[in-house]
C-alpha cells in the first residue's frame, strides 16, 4: 500500500502523520500553497483523504479528485465533510466512535464540577494569596441536579450514566423519543432547558442543530442554569451566550468548543462563571492514540477490499 496516495486534509496528530506515512504515499495538503499546482501533480493519483474534527472534505475538494475512494476522519464528528457529495459519488466515510466515548463523558463531568465548583477560580484564589486573607465564597453542589442532555447518542448516554453517579435526574431532547430510553423525554430544547439546572450540548453538528441553543433556549435555562458545550461551537449561538453572561440571564457556561476556533470572545476571558477549554474533550494520549489506530484501520480494510470498521455509510 506504500504507493497508495493518502491526502491528509490539516495538522493533526504526530503519531497518525507517522503511521499514515509508513503505510501509504502521504501528502500533507498544507505544505502545498500553490494548490492548482498541486491538483495539477496529484489530483488524479489521490485515493483517499483523512479529515479531522477541524479539516475535512469539501465538495469542492471531493470534485476535484476524480480518482477518491473512501474520507477517513480521525474524529466522531463529520461536519467538515461534505457527506451529500460523498453519497452522491458512492464515496464511503468513516468515522471514530466509541473509542472516544469515555474520555469525552469524563471531561464533561469533570467541567461540569469545574464550573459550579470553581475550582479553577479557587486555584487562582489560593495562587494570588488571596487566602491568607479569607476563605473563598461559597460554591454550588452538583450532586442532585437535574441534567438535560441535547442528544441522546454514545457520548450523551454515558454522560448520562455517569451523572446517575451523583443521584441526578436525567431528561433529554432528541429528534425522537428513545424507546429504550429510561430517562425524561421532552419534545423542545426550550422544554428540555425549563425542566433543567445543567443543560449539555451533545448532539452531531448539522444544519438542523446549527444554533440549536439560541436567545429562547438561554432564557429558558435561566439565571440558575449552567449550558456545557462539548459537541460543536456552532451548536450554541455564542453572541447570545455572551450577551446572556454579561447580563445575568445565565448562571454560567463550560465550554470546550467555539464558534471560531481557535478565537475565543474576549469578554468570556474575565468572567468567573466561564470555564473554557481549548477543544479537549477526547484529547488523552491513549484516546487519540486509538482514535488514529481505527482512522488507519479503516483505510487499510478498504483497500484490502474487507469490510470497513466504522463506516458511516
Amino acid at each position: 500500500m506504500e504507493s497508495i496516495k493518502v491526502l491528509l486534509a490539516g495538522p493533526v496528530l504526530p503519531y497518525l502523520e507517522q503511521e499514515l506515512d509508513k503505510r501509504f504515499k502521504l501528502l500533507k495538503f498544507w505544505n502545498y500553497p500553490d494548490k492548482t499546482q498541486f491538483f495539477k501533480d496529484h489530483a488524479n493519483s489521490i485515493r483517499a483523504i483523512v479529515g479531522s474534527s477541524g479539516y475535512g472534505a469539501d465538495a469542492a475538494l471531493i470534485e476535484a479528485l476524480p480518482n477518491l475512494e473512501i474520507v477517513s476522519s480521525f474524529s466522531v464528528g463529520v461536519d467538515k465533510i461534505d457527506l451529500g457529495k460523498c453519497k452522491e459519488k458512492g464515496i464511503p466515510v468513516t468515522n471514530t466512535p466509541d473509542v472516544l466515548t469515555d474520555e469525552v463523558a469524563d471531561l464533561t463531568i469533570g467541567l461540569i464540577l469545574a464550573l459550579l465548583r470553581r475550582i479553577c477560580e479557587c486555584d487562582r484564589y489560593v495562587r494570588s494569596g488571596k487566602w491568607k486573607t479569607g476563605n473563598y465564597k461559597l460554591t454550588t453542589k452538583f450532586s442532585g441536579k437535574t441534567v438535560g442532555i441535547i442528544g441522546l447518542g454514545r457520548i450523551g448516554t454515558a454522560v448520562a450514566k455517569r451523572a446517575e453517579a451523583f443521584n441526578c435526574s436525567i431528561c433529554y431532547y432528541s429528534r425522537t423519543e428513545k424507546q429504550d430510553s429510561k430517562y425524561k423525554y421532552y419534545p423542545s430544547v426550550v422544554e428540555l432547558a425549563s425542566n433543567c439546572h445543567v443543560l449539555i450540548v451533545a448532539c452531531p453538528l448539522t444544519s438542523e442543530t446549527r444554533h440549536i441553543v439560541n436567545r429562547e433556549v438561554i432564557d429558558a435555562l435561566g439565571p440558575k442554569g449552567v449550558l456545557i458545550n462539548i459537541g460543536r461551537g456552532p451548536h450554541v449561538d455564542e453572541r447570545e451566550l455572551v450577551s446572556a453572561l454579561l447580563e445575568g440571564r445565565v448562571g454560567g457556561a463550560g465550554l470546550d468548543v467555539f464558534e471560531n476556533e481557535p478565537h475565543v470572545p474576549e469578554e468570556l476571558l474575565g468572567l468567573e462563571n466561564v470555564v473554557l477549554l481549548p477543544h479537549v474533550g477526547s484529547a488523552s494520549v491513549e484516546t487519540r492514540k486509538a482514535m488514529a489506530d481505527l482512522a488507519i484501520e479503516n483505510l487499510v480494510a478498504h483497500f484490502q477490499g474487507k469490510p470497513l470498521l466504522t463506516p458511516l455509510f
